[in-house]
């Protein structure tokens, strides 16, 4: 077995706590053994090596278990955004020969049309009873031979990359082909983990969805160390100070939302809990600010690193905490074995300082998504660097600045406009919790900014004072043409803002050029 891994824990410290759960403790043992049972369950009804499995579950112990119980089988793990229509889910998974599901919808039957077609040999609910499902419980009755998991599963995610249309990615990339190219991934996959270091003994709180990279990647840390996990299912920002202070949390990774919804709690209610546990803080999949970061630092402690990434290249560079107050507003410097170029439009690279799209060249860049024909020009050129879709520049240190990403940058007059500096601005003025700032159409200047503003809990403010707040700093052709007060912004799971949903209703039957 592999040191590091469940059964190697289970077989260690087979009683130490390994999860949390609300009520439900899971020791290692405990995990090993279900996750046994479960392998054997789905190998007797058909499930095999090699075989896709889609896993529709919130962030929560079964989760866990399916994933261990894939690993012993060498299947791959389809993680599916539980959010997701039956509409959606059929969509995306047209090319995909799914032969497994397993969720925890409150209606799992409506799940079955989405699935038509599909070479299912099994359907697997928890929590809720259905017609062509299993019981979830049942699987963890099954009995047979003890099984080890070479390692976890193959994890496939979707992501809608530079487009808006869903496509599958194998996390990790293309299987390295030779010593020397295995070495570099092995080396690259260290430097990553290097930047939060999880050591034996930290307790790691875990908040992020498992339908993205972030939260497998979380829980893979934490069972490298034999650590302890406090799950959370869904996120509430004092429930979330409360578990840190109860079980003396010392490592989170979340998104700036879970950080910006504790910010705005009344401060008797941050003043009850004791957060000085805390020893390292991660944040990332979404651009935060500097005012957030700084509130961050003030609360917790100076323990927030940064980083950046994609779905399809892997982890791109990192910012620890010690370089916060040096590299403001820096998404940090390469992880090792990682290149960034940043060109303008017709693929020029440019020199440190000057701002362009970025192209990065990891060991864990995919060549094609799921099912799907090799990547093209337009995406992967021949030198192996791929388009993220994001604006930005480096410094003459190697750190690199995120400005936007190419699709939201505004176009007006024929000029360059970057809402991600508008909606720094905003963010500025006391009643504003949050903001996201598109194109629309405008007939004189072909697009015009529009702001949309999530107000704090309990503030009111008239959208002409939001755009006089801009008139002082901006310059009038960045200036928002009009302010839009919204009960709360459009997001995904890890909590990026939609801005897609924001444009579609602006951009429906014209060509956006963007």
């Amino acid at each position: 077995m592999t040191r590091g891994s469940v059964e190697y824990w289970a077989e260690h410290t087979p009683d130490a706590v390994a999860i949390i759960d609300g009520g439900l403790s899971t020791t290692w043992r405990r995990w090993n053994e279900r996750a046994n049972a479960m392998a054997n369950a789905l190998a007797e009804r058909g499930i095999t090596h090699g075989d896709i499995v889609v896993v529709r579950l919130r962030t929560r112990t079964e989760w866990m278990l399916t994933q261990s119980a894939l690993g012993k089988l060498g299947c791959r793990l389809l993680g599916l955004n539980w959010r997701l229509t039956p509409g959606e889910i059929r969509q995306m998974l047209t090319n995909t020969k799914v032969a497994a599901l397993i969720c925890d919808d409150s209606d799992p039957a409506a799940l079955l049309p989405a699935l038509e077609g599909q070479p299912i040999r099994v359907a697997v609910s928890l929590d809720h009873s259905a017609e062509g499902f299993v019981d979830f419980s049942t699987l963890l009755l099954a009995e047979g031979p003890a099984r080890v998991a070479a390692g976890n599963p193959p994890l496939i995610i979707f992501t809608s990359g530079t487009t808006g249309l869903p496509k599958g990615v194998v996390m990790g990339g293309t299987p390295p082909e030779g010593a020397d190219a295995a070495r570099r991934l092995a080396e690259y996959q260290r430097s990553v983990r290097a930047e939060r270091p999880q050591r034996p003994g930290d307790v790691a709180l875990i908040t992020l969805p498992m339908h993205h990279g972030a939260g497998p990647s979380a829980v893979a840390n934490s069972v490298l160390q034999g650590n302890k996990m406090v799950v959370m299912r869904r996120f509430e920002p004092e429930e979330a100070l409360r578990l840190i202070a109860a079980h003396r949390v010392t490592y989170w990774r979340a998104v700036p939302t879970m950080y910006q919804r504790i910010a705005v709690l009344p401060v008797e209610t941050l003043a009850k809990y004791d957060v000085s546990s805390i020893r390292i803080l991660g944040v990332g999949a979404a651009p935060i600010s500097r005012e957030l970061k700084a509130w961050v630092g003030d609360y917790f402690g100076q323990h927030l690193s940064e980083n950046y990434g994609s779905t399809e290249a892997g982890m791109i560079t990192g910012l620890p905490a010690t370089m916060q107050a040096l590299k403001p507003g820096s998404s940090g410097r390469p992880y090792r074995h990682v290149e960034i170029s940043v060109r303008a439009a017709d693929r020029r690279s440019l020199p440190a300082g000057e701002t362009g799209e970025i192209w990065v060249k990891t060991p864990a860049v995919i060549r094609q998504y799921l099912n799907g024909e090799p990547l093209g020009e337009d995406q992967l050129d021949s030198e192996g660097f791929f388009r993220t879709g994001d604006i930005g520049r480096v410094d003459e240190e190697g750190y690199l600045y995120i400005t936007d990403r190419a699709k939201d940058m505004i176009v007006s007059g024929g000029v360059n406009i970057y809402p991600a500096e508008i909606e720094a601005v905003i963010r500025t003025h006391p009643a504003v919790q949050d903001v996201a700032v598109i194109g629309i159409p405008d007939d004189d200047f072909g697009e015009a900014p529009k702001a949309f503003v999530e107000l704090r809990p309990g503030q009111s403010v008239d959208p002409e004072a939001i755009l006089a707040h801009t008139r002082t700093i901006l310059a009038s052709y960045k200036r928002p043409k009009a302010v839009e007060v919204t009960p709360s912004l459009p997001r995904n799971g890890m909590g990026k803002v939609l801005k897609r949903d924001l444009r579609a209703p602006y951009w429906e039957g014209r060509e956006r050029k963007v």
